[in-house]
């Protein structure tokens, strides 16, 4: 029977496979104990997210935002460290730096979209310009497709979509730093088989740095990584994907990185194309994605976070079946995740079927059910305390002939 990946390592020496191991240890270790020094900075500064602010935030007490600065300086220390300087690394520090700066900015005073978006753009072009960050072509079942001009453009426009992606899905505690982790660790495995030990190595810290962070960020988290960290990880895994995947001789070069960072990626498109139908601006802020649609059909916050958790591990397997030409198996567990996300969905759509599945007991059935009467209470209340009913109330006392 024929294996559902064959595994073929090129030469790696054990000083390499040492130093890979240490980075990786290091880097975790670094993120961790630097976490609550974050914390602290995030209090000191009044990088603290308020819950008042508006319905789109799910804790519900002030939040320090600045988690990513300890992702951030953990792995620039493990990449100074372990990795080694070159153009490359230097223009990708040099932009993440830019990035987070913004970052921080917006964290603690905010900062106007658009200057947002024209940082990232400054961070993405620093990397092509110095660091040879570009994707010049494609590779779709061994026909290369060159963009030539359109390669620059394309390449920035890659970089500063991934950075708004991973930054759209930093709803949840523990959501963008885990979907982040799992896209990495994917993008590790990958580069593996292809045998990019020295991209495998920057994703490998990478990780690294966000498991370290997790345990302060995972739910009830104690800090997010708000605007800086959120930024800062889709801004490294589209400048390492790009170098770890569209620069290679992979069968499919161009589904693999979609599947890799396909939670992301398909929760912005979705979110820009509701926008755009529904006449606003489709990079305004709303309650409409994934996670929040996922709440909205009765799953807490946990559930949530796990099905997007498991959605991003079953196609980064695909991606791993497709490195390895197993397309077969690749179409096969996509189509089973459909499967299983289309069964989920009808599910949840029933009361009864909810508490059948086992997913959720009777009990929290009804707390959700009463938590829904008692928010609808609570608008009329709010409604009727601005004169909203009243007015509506008058209106209907009228008598029948009077004019309108």
């Amino acid at each position: 029977m024929e294996n559902i990946i064959d595994i073929t390592f090129g030469e790696i020496n054990v000083y390499d496979f040492l130093n890979a191991v240490i980075a990786v240890i290091f880097a975790a270790l670094m993120a961790f104990v630097t976490t609550p020094v974050a914390r602290v900075i995030a209090f000191k500064i009044g990088a603290v997210d308020d819950p008042k602010k508006d319905d789109r935030r799910m804790h519900k007490i002030p939040m320090p935002r600045l988690g990513g600065l300890a992702i951030f300086f953990s792995f620039v220390f493990s990449v100074f460290l372990f990795y080694g300087v070159s153009n490359f690394t230097l223009s990708m520090i040099a932009g993440a730096f830019l990035v987070v700066i913004i970052g921080v900015l917006d964290d603690a005073l905010t900062v106007r979209a658009l200057y947002k978006f024209l940082a990232h753009i400054a961070a993405a072009g620093l990397v092509v310009w110095q660091g040879g960050v570009l994707i010049e072509r494609v590779n779709i079942f061994g026909h290369y497709i060159q963009f030539g001009y359109f390669a620059v453009p394309l390449t920035i426009f890659w970089i500063t979509g991934l950075v708004s992606a991973v930054n759209f899905i930093d709803g949840l505690d523990g959501l963008a730093c885990g979907i982040s982790t799992i896209s990495a660790l994917s993008l590790l495995i990958v580069t593996i088989l292809l045998g990019d030990f020295r991209i495998a190595l920057l994703v490998a810290i990478l990780a690294a740095c966000c498991i370290g962070f997790l345990p302060f960020n995972m739910n009830p988290a104690k800090i997010i990584m708000g605007d800086t960290g959120a930024t800062f990880l889709g801004f490294v895994l589209a400048v390492v994907s790009i170098q770890g995947l569209f620069k290679t001789q992979a069968v499919i070069t161009f589904i693999i990185p979609f599947l890799i960072l396909g939670v992301p990626i398909f929760d912005t498109l979705f979110a820009i194309v509701r926008r755009i139908l529904s006449g606003r601006h489709p990079f305004s802020a709303d309650r409409g994605h994934l996670h929040h649609r996922l709440l909205d059909m009765g799953f807490n916050k946990k559930q949530t976070m796990r099905i997007l958790y498991a959605v991003s591990a079953m196609l980064g397997v695909s991606s791993i079946m497709l490195v390895t030409q197993k397309i077969v198996y690749a179409i096969i567990i996509i189509a089973v995740s459909l499967a299983i996300s289309v069964a989920t969905w009808i599910i949840f759509r029933d009361d009864k079927m909810k508490v059948e599945s086992g997913l959720i007991s009777e009990d929290e059935a009804n707390e959700a059910k009463n938590g829904e009467e008692n928010g609808d209470i609570l608008k009329i209340e709010e409604q009727r305390d601005s004169g909203v009913v009243k007015k509506h109330e008058k209106l209907k006392r009228k008598p029948k002939n009077q004019a309108d």
